[in-house]
């Protein structure tokens, strides 16, 4: 009974020996962690000290607050970037092709219609008659009549109703001296009975309202009328009433 007393003696003093080193070194181990976070919390306490004496809390703010703008500035300048990229290769894509100068249509200039003015300002003592009779009292007869014949005063001045170019200065052996100027589009304007004709030559190019000559007497079909301009219009070489035309 002795030597079990003795040997259970024995083992309680084994597990005490190891439960009393097991408290042991979690105590020991506690007491370490212990002051190594204290050492940690110290210098980060510190580190945080230092920091707020060398920029005040509200710059570290401003400063948080400008890296986060910057970098949504950033990301927006990134997302213009790439639209302004998609943009420039829509442009590059939508490029037409070049034309060839050759096979390129030629530009049509707007044709203006001819607009004629009156040659002289002055009565119309006989009208253009083609398809009817007037009377000649030169001829004393029915005749036919080409043009028509302003009344105006000896030596008015005689302008061109249109611009045009000078084909012609002749003495007509009906209608005397006589001006024929070529205008567009199949067009022939003429200034009979004149006195005079030294304003232009045969060739010369005239403008709209340009002086051809001056009224006379010298038609001698119509030698018996009163001083006037006999004036003929014709389309593609046919005559046709100045009555219809002239403005």
């Amino acid at each position: 009974m002795k030597k079990k007393n003795n040997g259970l003696k024995k083992i309680l003093y084994i597990y005490g020996g190891v439960f009393l080193l097991l408290v042991i070194t979690c105590i020991t181990v506690y007491s370490i962690y212990n002051k190594k976070l204290a050492e940690a919390t110290k210098q980060s306490l510190l580190a945080t000290e230092k920091l707020e004496n060398i920029v005040p809390n509200d710059t570290i703010e401003d400063v948080s607050l400008q890296l986060s703008q910057s970098i949504q500035e950033a990301l927006a300048e990134r997302k213009e970037n790439t639209e302004n990229k998609v943009e420039e290769n829509n442009v590059i894509t939508n490029v037409p092709e070049e034309v060839d100068p050759e096979q390129q249509e030629p530009i049509q200039e707007e044709v203006k219609p001819l607009e004629f003015m009156y040659p002289v300002e002055g009565e119309i003592i006989k009208e253009f008659a083609t398809e009817k009779l007037v009377f000649s009292e030169t001829l004393q007869e029915w005749v036919v009549h080409n043009g028509i014949d302003i009344k105006a005063e000896r030596t008015a001045i005689v302008k061109s109703v249109e611009e045009g170019k000078v084909i012609a200065i002749k003495n007509d052996p009906r209608y005397g001296l006589t001006v024929i100027v070529e205008h567009k589009d199949g067009y022939k304007s003429i200034y009979s009975n004149l006195l005079t004709a030294e304003f232009v030559e045969e060739g010369d190019t005239v403008e709209k309202g340009q002086t051809l000559g001056t009224i006379g007497n010298s038609a001698i079909f119509e030698i018996a009328d009163e001083p006037h301009l006999h004036f003929e219009l014709l389309k593609d070489e046919e005559y046709i009433d100045p009555m219809v035309h002239l403005k």
